[in-house]
């Protein structure tokens, strides 16, 4: 069975059918830029013009960079504020015309690399991050997903870690892998801290130079393992996530 998963980021928004047998995604996936400002309407232009350009007509999930509870999209840090409140299942729904499944992205990314990734028979606690726009988190305990824990807002030295430890904060203030590698290794050891998990998973577009850091985080009692589904990883966990609703 095919389902469309569609994956909306601070920057880019994702969409591939995926076989959810398999996790395969079953056409390349396409991608077009996230509209600025990223307003509700703007954005969902944007999902309805990729719905269009693949010819899809099934089911779809859809993924959000923020907390999302019954469809409602509850905060929006790296989108525009209007979508704190909206009800984005029928904002979507309406544009495409889909039955459509909304959930947070770092959620989505997790319930994928759980099933057919690096999470794969980890029953411990498993807390997948992603590094991009923000820094997005999903956690595991015992196979099952605490929804919307966006850890990515702890506070490191009196701020949000997402600002110090994101791939755009790297970028932006353009750190060396070892500087960038520093900044990570003292927010995980917050996370350590806080919840002790088993298995840090790196995911996000940072994913695929994961040879570039990993080998450069040295403080953690944890494993720490890149993401095995890379970046597709979201478009899979929203299209496995719309199946199973």
């Amino acid at each position: 069975m095919d389902v469309l998963g569609i994956d909306i980021g601070g920057s880019g928004i994702k969409a591939a059918p995926v076989d959810v047998s398999t996790g395969a995604l079953t056409m390349p996936r396409v991608k077009v830029p996230t509209p600025q400002p990223a307003v509700p309407e703007a954005v969902a232009d944007a999902v309805k013009g990729l719905v269009a350009g693949l010819g899809w007509s099934g089911p779809a999930g859809i993924t959000f960079p923020g907390v999302v509870i019954g469809g409602v999209t509850c905060t929006a840090v790296n989108l525009d504020p209007a979508w704190v409140g909206r009800d984005a299942r029928t904002l979507f729904g309406t544009a495409t015309g889909l039955d459509v499944t909304v959930l947070n992205d770092a959620d989505a990314a997790g319930v994928a690399e759980m099933r057919f990734g690096a999470g794969v028979d980890h029953r411990g606690t498993v807390l997948m991050l992603t590094f991009g726009t923000g820094i997005g988190s999903a956690l595991f305990t015992g196979g099952l997903l605490v929804p919307n824990t966006e850890l990515g807002h702890i506070e490191v030295r009196g701020r949000d870690a997402e600002k110090r430890a994101s791939e755009r904060a790297r970028e932006l203030h353009d750190l060396s892998w070892g500087r960038w590698a520093g900044r990570v290794d003292e927010y995980l050891d917050h996370l350590e801290a806080l919840i002790s998990p088993d298995l840090f998973i790196i995911g996000g577009g940072i994913s695929r130079k994961a040879d570039k850091f990993i080998p450069l985080l040295t403080s953690l009692r944890a494993q720490i393992v890149p993401a095995a589904m890379l970046n597709d990883a979201g478009i899979v966990g929203a299209a496995l996530t719309a199946s199973a609703t």
